[in-house]
């Protein structure tokens, strides 16, 4: 058994997305002066590697808490993308394969360029059509090495909206997807219970057998 870690560590100086507040760890309590250490985090509930749910987008949409643990694992396909867009003739060349899966999962190379300006910059995206079919497929969710599911300036967000909507959760900045060998593989998205939230930093897990 393999076991591959797809998350980033949450740290001060990790990237973020544009306007959101980096992440705050402050030591509260330390060994030397009070016997235990502790600290106090503050991030965004969309920091490092996070699942959406559709409360991000919708007012009545699910909120993280109101998903049970199944809903975050699953079977998942994994597709290498090369051009900008992420058309659906590409996706009905995976039809099979993608309507037996319960996460799809798009390599795009874009974790390459971590921690760099480039990162924020003309990563590949579902065309809504695309978007459409796979909301469509009764899967749980898609995930992606990018910081979104939309490109970095749209202001209506409708490839999430038209995946939140059929509940289909949506996973981003997964890392490490280099490592993964097989197109078909155990997934386990492990996102903090937050009650009513709209979204969770999450530990995400490749298991192979």
């Amino acid at each position: 058994m393999k076991i591959i870690d797809l998350s980033y560590t949450i740290c001060q100086s990790m990237p973020v997305y544009p306007g959101d507040a980096s992440p705050k760890i402050i030591e509260v309590a330390s060994i030397e002066n009070d016997g235990f250490s502790e600290r106090e985090l503050t991030w965004s509930t969309h920091t490092g590697t996070h699942v959406d749910a559709p409360s991000h987008i919708f007012f009545q949409g699910k909120t993280i808490s109101d998903f049970s643990i199944e809903k975050f694992t699953g079977r998942a396909f994994l597709i290498d993308v090369k051009d900008k867009t992420i058309s659906l003739d590409k996706l009905l060349e995976y039809k099979t394969d993608i309507e037996k899966s319960d996460y799809v999962i798009f390599r795009t190379g874009w974790s390459e360029y971590w921690g760099q300006e480039s990162y924020y910059q003309d990563y590949p995206v579902l065309e809504t059509k695309a978007a459409s079919w796979l909301a469509d497929r009764n899967i749980k969710g898609i995930g992606v090495d990018a910081i979104s599911v939309d490109e970095i300036n749209s202001k209506e967000l409708q490839i999430h909206k038209i995946l939140l909507e059929k509940e289909v959760l949506i996973i981003e900045n997964l890392a490490n997807l280099k490592e993964i060998k097989e197109k078909k593989f155990d997934l386990l998205c492990a996102p903090l219970k937050i009650k009513n939230s709209d979204g969770a930093p999450a530990s995400v897990f490749v298991i192979n057998y």
